[in-house]
């Protein structure tokens, strides 16, 4: 089902089983020109996604059947580049935690600001089109593996590539142009998520972590990205920028 018939606009699907709530997004995100698709199950969810382009979803973890948090963690193995911003109506540290641990970009409790869901959807179609790379900064290497910025790479140093998601991709390639400087949690949050850290945002963290059990070898005894207390984190090791 389709609110806009704009093929060019970005399409976003609306995943949630509350028929108002749908039709609220729908007209609201019609009305500022994008193209909506709706969904209110996984059935309808995963039917969409096969059939259409999406851009970005914006989840209700309250689904009937698979909830949305699989759903994203399930989403996320297959696409690293998709935008997920989850709504709901659970306000619990632990359950936005678990949803950027699965891989959701950006997490909005209802009710909400329908200008603040768009300025967040705004902010992530944004940042997964990708930012272009100035010239001479597109491949760094560091501790053996290398960073490849035009083409969203990561590899190891045995050569094999590494699956990031989104925000896993925008704080590496911060920490890795600002190798052994301490970038606070402000400036890797605007990175990640475009808006400023709080002290109740724990999503720079938990990427942190994600980085860190993909990065770190098991016989090291430090990891490759430290943490600063009271002040945020760095790479800890060099990274020399090369010819790509």
């Amino acid at each position: 089902m389709l609110a806009s018939p704009d093929q060019n606009a970005s399409t976003l699907l609306v995943v949630d089983d509350d028929l108002v709530a749908q039709a609220r997004m729908s007209a609201y995100f019609g009305k500022e020109g994008y193209r909506v698709l709706l969904a209110e199950d996984a059935e309808s969810f995963w039917r969409q996604i096969a059939k259409d382009a999406v851009e970005l979803v914006l989840l209700d973890i309250n689904l009937p059947g698979q909830d949305g948090l699989s759903l994203a963690r399930e989403l996320r193995a297959r696409n690293p580049s998709i935008g997920i911003i989850l709504v709901t109506s659970r306000t619990d540290d632990v359950d936005k935690i678990v949803g950027l641990e699965v891989g959701a970009d950006d997490y909005v409790t209802k009710p909400f600001n329908p200008r603040e869901l768009l300025a967040r959807v705004k902010s992530l179609l944004r940042r997964t089109a990708g930012a272009r790379p100035v010239a001479g900064e597109d491949l760094f290497a560091f501790a053996g593996w290398a960073l490849n910025l035009p083409r969203r790479r990561l590899t190891d140093p045995q050569g094999h590539e590494v699956v990031l998601t989104r925000g896993e991709f925008e704080l590496l390639a911060i920490l890795v142009r600002h190798a052994c400087e301490v970038i606070n949690r402000d400036r890797l949050s605007r990175a990640v998520s475009g808006h400023d850290w709080s002290p109740d945002d724990r999503s720079v963290d938990v990427l942190v972590r994600r980085l860190r059990a993909k990065l770190d070898a098991p016989e090291r005894p430090d990891s490759l990205i430290a943490t600063v207390r009271g002040e945020g984190y760095r790479l800890a090791v060099e990274a020399k920028r090369v010819s790509a």
